[in-house]
């Protein structure tokens, strides 16, 4: 059969069963059509434009005429930010039960979260700042403050973490995590908004690290590549889901260095400050500060090639 002659056929059938089964599962995509992925992607980046001009353009910048440029921009990022914010909101405020095509609360609120996460702005340009030069200082590689911006993995995921984490505090659903799983997606740096994470944070390489939604990390700590930061376990309710909104990563100290393919699992769990967890280290269990933690040297075998097996 021809693809014409079966789409006269089955076409209006089939779309017919998916906004059915769309309908029966409850899935609202009224919220998507307001506000795509896209949209909020392309919010973030006029985001990161504004914290560091000049990094993120597809043009020249006119840097004689600097402030100018920053502040229409800052205006126009201000109100893109609060429409996608009052859309997440009013949507979510459907879902649960308000029913209103428009909400007041919603509108309030969004303009708000706005102003606060655009007044924070200069703060979390100053804490980028200390993570680059965290970068610079723990990374013998390191020519320039401008390759660390411009090429290390792990700023941009940073970066883009110190966004959405500043979004995160508002409980503004959605927005967080797909800005989060965006950096994810682009650098294979899976860091949770709701993280906690305080000034000169560096991951060196990056790829493969993991940090948990309840996971709190302290200042100039430093970690490798495909480190997880993760949960023990997941405790469940009497239906066996597992119950939200308790502490499941573990905490992270002061000064604290962490090798490549280190583990260290659960909420109760404490990496005391000044620490050093050595690579392919499994922790469940929380660590004195002053403390270095390695495994037993592998006792490697070497053979002369053309040797025979024993």
């Amino acid at each position: 059969m021809k693809l014409n002659d079966w789409l006269k056929q089955n076409s209006s059938k089939i779309s017919e069963e998916i906004c059915r089964i769309n309908q029966v599962n409850n899935f609202n995509n009224n919220c998507l059509n307001q506000t795509s992925k896209d949209s909020i992607i392309a919010v973030l980046n006029k985001l990161r434009s504004l914290i560091l001009p000049g990094i993120y353009e597809t043009e020249k910048l006119d840097y004689g005429n600097l402030q100018n440029i920053t502040d229409s921009r800052f205006r126009i990022t201000a109100i893109e930010l609060c429409h996608t914010i009052e859309n997440v909101l009013m949507e979510h405020c459907r879902y649960e039960g308000c029913g209103r095509p428009e909400c007041v609360e919603c509108k309030t609120d969004a303009e708000k979260f706005s102003i606060m996460i655009m007044e924070s702005l200069p703060a979390m340009r100053n804490m980028l700042e200390k993570d680059i030069e965290a970068a610079y200082e723990g990374d013998p590689a390191a020519k320039s403050y401008e390759e660390i911006v411009l090429s290390y993995p792990s700023f941009e995921a940073i970066s883009i973490y110190r966004i959405a984490h500043a979004i995160s505090k508002f409980e503004i659903p959605l927005i967080p995590r797909i800005m989060t799983e965006y950096a994810h997606e682009r650098t294979g740096i899976d860091i949770h908004p709701n993280a906690t994470i305080g000034e000169k944070f560096f991951i060196d390489h990056g790829t493969g690290v993991v940090i948990g939604e309840t996971c709190t990390i302290g200042n100039n700590v430093k970690i490798y590549q495909s480190v997880t930061l993760g949960a023990k376990s997941f405790p469940v309710d009497e239906e066996g889901n597992p119950i939200k909104n308790i502490k499941r990563h573990p905490d992270i100290g002061n000064n604290v260095v962490i090798y490549a393919g280190a583990t260290i699992l659960g909420g109760n769990t404490i990496i005391g400050e000044n620490s050093v967890i050595g690579g392919n280290v499994w922790l469940t269990h929380s660590v004195p500060k002053d403390t270095t933690v390695f495994n037993a040297q592998p006792s490697p075998i070497l053979k002369k090639i053309g040797d025979e097996e024993d």
